[in-house]
């Protein structure tokens, strides 16, 4: 069997919590050095009747001043029209930004338990991350 953890890095996307808001300040994970990198959701309960979404803002500045919504192209798959719970998501980002964040939308509801990860992929190349 191949080893993939020594061709992954790992970067924390979301911090898993239980999230009664809309998260726009989520970690900012600089994608230089991989040559492809994935956004993996995990969510687990939702409470009052909830409907969250996420998506991926992408960009070329440090502090992501300037982003904009990866869509169409830049992805690979889609992102689902609402999260379910207890559920796992996986979407490739194709994009060429260096830098990327995973924002979580709350439409209405109380409150969700989610988490998410950017897995870094395809690390030999463009070099060690």
């Amino acid at each position: 069997m191949s080893d993939l953890k020594s061709n992954i890095a790992v970067a924390l996307a979301l911090s898993p919590a239980v999230h009664a808001a809309t998260k726009a300040d989520s970690p900012i994970v600089d994608l230089q050095g991989a040559g492809s990198a994935t956004v993996v959701i995990n969510t687990g309960a939702i409470a009052g009747a909830g409907d969250y979404t996420i998506s991926l803002r992408h960009g070329d500045a440090a502090d992501l001043t300037g982003d904009a919504a990866a869509t169409g192209a830049d992805l690979i798959g889609t992102f689902p029209a609402t999260l379910a719970a207890d559920t796992s998501y996986a979407v490739g980002y194709r994009g060429n930004k260096r830098y990327v964040r995973a924002v979580i939308t709350k439409n209405s509801g109380t409150s969700i338990a989610a988490g998410a990860t950017i897995v870094k992929g395809s690390l030999a190349l463009r070099g060690a991350v």
